[in-house]
């Protein structure tokens, strides 16, 4: 695709000109400035912090497709989302869904639940640490008519990332003070408490093997989960053995029921 440089002055003037700035007017100028660069079919930008829901700062979805990527992914999809668990590690850049999702995703009972209706081809990310603990990521989506992001494209994006964080970190001052006033403020003496823990407090889960299950759930092998926890697999799979007994299950398809059914209550 050949660069629209036209398209993206005459955004950057507007946006230049512009005094006040919603979400939804800084939005339309990213989108307008990245659609001059690339091809792409949809956008989302969400800010996360913590354990909190996301905000959905802006999306280009109809009402059926916001439905699945915007509100059922903020009842609890989320908390198993790589996406998510890269802002929450505070990473900045652009990266490829692939590349941050664990070793099982593309074959977990999560992704063939929840992630396959996108029907994406390919999504990635700008992450974009705004401070105060809070991280804003720009997704751009090419649905699997659209076909991956090509390599050049890729590396465009890769040179227009310092622009895009200095335009998000503009654009989406104050997000804190949004988590705050949601509700979803960190608390002065504890982290908040997220939906997922709640989960497992009511399903009498210890900490350990909650830890493990939420890794299974996201997508991580046996052998994934014993390098991050570090512990041996044959603990990691003891562990999931127990749950499984405790819950009166037998299938990862059974587990992910019980949490988004929990998850929902």
């Amino acid at each position: 695709m050949r660069v629209d440089f036209t398209a993206l002055f005459r955004t950057l003037a507007d946006w230049t000109d512009a005094a006040e700035r919603s979400d939804g007017q800084a939005g339309e100028a990213l989108l307008a400035m990245t659609r001059a660069l690339v091809r792409f079919d949809d956008m989302v930008i969400f800010a996360y912090r913590d354990k909190a829901r996301p905000i959905d700062l802006f999306s280009t979805f109809d009402a059926d497709d916001y439905h699945v990527f915007v509100t059922l992914y903020q009842v609890g999809p989320y908390l198993l989302d790589p996406f998510y668990h890269t802002a929450r590690a505070g990473r900045a850049g652009v990266f490829r869904m692939r590349e941050l999702a664990p070793d099982r995703f593309f074959s977990s009972e999560y992704y063939r639940t929840y992630y396959s209706q996108t029907r994406l081809a390919e999504e990635l990310g700008f992450f974009v640490p705004a401070g105060d603990g809070v991280t804003v990521v720009v997704s751009l989506m090419r649905r699997e008519k659209t076909g991956a992001f090509p390599a050049a494209e890729f590396a465009l994006l890769g040179d227009a990332e310092p622009f895009v964080a200095a335009f998000v970190r503009q654009a989406w001052s104050g997000l804190a003070e949004r988590f705050a006033l949601a509700g979803q403020g960190r608390g002065r003496r504890s982290e908040p408490v997220s939906a997922a823990d709640k989960v497992w407090r009511k399903l009498n889960l210890t900490d350990r093997e909650a830890s493990i299950i939420e890794l299974v759930l996201q997508g991580h092998s046996s052998e994934s989960i014993g390098l991050k926890l570090d512990i041996s697999t044959g603990t990691v799979k003891v562990h999931r053995r127990n749950v499984y007994r405790k819950l009166g299950i037998s299938s990862q398809i059974q587990l992910l029921s019980i949490y988004l059914k929990n998850l929902q209550a």
